[in-house]
């Protein structure tokens, strides 16, 4: 697990962690604001508890253990059984609940699975172990959009050195305004076909019912990668690079980088 958040619900911290599987919350945190001397064992041995696990695992594990499922169903809820989080995952294979040891060790239950412990607790603690959730979220959105329009921002602010570059290495002086902007939107055009794969009339042509040009309705990723090459084909723009090899070289350069951003989950919110 990597990426750790805190909640705090009734006076109670409560750790997040993030897998590949998605948010996992702290059953053991959690269990501090349940009254009396309990174990994450007793809600495990309930057999309400396993037949709820059950349904989630057969949703969202393939390869989840049904024979050891029945068995321990069929003893779910006994006065003389026990069951333990270890126990049910290795016994069934399951991906819901997770056990782990050092500094944010304890028992971890899966965001679906977390909020039906919080019943357990009581109802009260679960309407706001959901409402805490619910701000965490909205407060990460917010950060991401913050986040979004600088990303925004810096793309224009290098392409302002793109330009710069045009204008002291492609333009002979005198030139008539309007083959000015002709070569302007050339160059631009080099960044477009190396990321987008086409020029912005192009795109304008295949996209007559969304808004704005390509640029506006570019991915985020597709935005930080515009970013970086605006910079990399000034730079090749000054060493005198001819056109065609340096949209060879940026197209190289957006695939590498494109593979790279699309590896990183957290950079889809962003959107």
């Amino acid at each position: 697990m990597s990426k750790i958040n805190k909640l705090k619900v009734q006076e109670q911290e409560i750790t997040i962690q993030n897998n590949s599987l998605g948010e996992f919350i702290s059953l053991t945190d959690m269990l501090k604001a349940k009254d009396g001397n309990f174990f994450i064992s007793d809600w495990l041995r309930n057999r309400n508890t396993v037949e709820f696990l059950g349904v989630w695992e057969s949703i969202n594990n393939p390869v989840f253990n049904y024979g050891e499922f029945a068995i321990i169903k069929s003893k779910a809820g006994l006065n003389n059984y026990k069951l333990s989080v270890k126990e049910w995952i290795t016994k069934t294979s399951a991906i819901g609940l997770k056990a782990s040891s050092g500094r944010y060790g304890g028992t971890y239950a899966h965001i679906d699975i977390a909020f039906e412990f919080g019943m357990w607790i009581s109802a009260e603690f679960k309407v706001y172990l959901i409402k805490e959730y619910k701000r965490l979220k909205l407060a990460e959105i917010d950060a991401l959009k913050i986040e979004w329009s600088f990303q925004r921002n810096l793309t224009k602010v290098n392409y302002k050195i793109h330009t710069d570059a045009i204008k002291e290495n492609l333009i002979p002086s005198l030139i008539e305004k309007n083959k000015i902007s002709m070569v302007y939107a050339q160059e631009a055009d080099v960044l477009n076909m190396a990321v987008f794969g086409k020029t912005a009339k192009t795109w304008t042509e295949e996209n007559q019912n969304l808004k704005g040009n390509i640029r506006d309705n570019a991915t985020i990723q597709q935005l930080v990668v515009l970013s970086n090459l605006e910079s990399i084909n000034a730079l090749f723009i000054n060493e005198g690079v001819l056109q065609k090899d340096r949209l060879i070289r940026l197209n190289r350069i957006a695939i590498t980088q494109m593979k790279s951003l699309l590896n990183i989950k957290e950079i889809d919110k962003l959107q």
